[in-house]
């Protein structure tokens, strides 16, 4: 029987995406393959990180007493678990839940959406300052959909520019949601605004972190 490294569950309200502001149930399972500068997870990341095993119905026992239907799989980088795809189909499989997979945009996506019922992908694209966009599998793009979304976190402008580039190249305002979001602490919000406006990027938000202007920035489980 598989079983998951699960480091947290908690009940809180989507701070960033489509359903920003709704209830959801956050799975947290441990371990990732990228060291982004700016994580705010990283604690999660590291394979001494302590966590729980779990099977799919221990996890979707504890999202049923909830009473919450949104559900967030994260990480670190949750595609990664091994038989990830069959908590992913068992969780789907179960009427009024909506899976929602948070995923760093380094691992390939085809499988996952190929499921019979899949679910809905925000992929966080890594930009330069990250460190990370060597490892981005630009291929990903081809594979959102409409309830699909892709996240751009920057942290100044180059990051911005590479994120338009990329808007353009692959048309992605024609294929899903297009999100900004500031790295917390390194870019002033008003500087996307401004930047949004420079370049009259229809379709695409501005997205805030709202869960570190609701709590402490660093609280975890939040």
């Amino acid at each position: 029987m598989s079983s998951y490294k699960v480091v947290e569950i908690f009940e809180s309200i989507n701070g960033e995406g489509m359903r920003a502001g709704e209830l959801a149930v956050f799975v947290r399972l441990q371990g990732c393959n990228l060291n982004c500068s700016y994580c705010d997870t990283r604690w999660a990341n590291e394979k001494d990180a302590p966590y729980t095993l779990m099977t799919k119905e221990e996890i979707f026992e504890k999202i049923r007493l909830s009473g919450i239907k949104n559900v967030t799989l994260t990480g670190g980088e949750p595609l990664l678990a091994e038989n990830v795809d069959k908590l992913i189909s068992y969780l789907q499989g179960n009427e009024g839940i909506r899976v929602e997979i948070e995923t760093n945009g380094s691992i390939p996506l085809d499988r996952f959406a190929a499921l019979d019922k899949r679910p809905v992908f925000t992929m966080d694209y890594k930009l330069p300052a990250s460190g990370m966009e060597k490892f981005m599998k630009e291929e990903n793009f081809a594979l959102l959909q409409k309830y699909d979304s892709v996240k751009f976190v920057s942290s100044d402008r180059n990051d911005l520019e590479r994120g338009r580039e990329l808007i353009e190249k692959y048309d992605l305002t024609k294929r899903c949601h297009v999100l900004y979001s500031p790295v917390f602490g390194k870019i002033d919000p008003e500087e996307i605004v401004e930047f949004l406006k420079e370049y009259r990027m229809n379709d695409v938000r501005l997205q805030i972190q709202m869960h570190k202007v609701i709590w402490d920035p660093n609280a975890r489980g939040v």
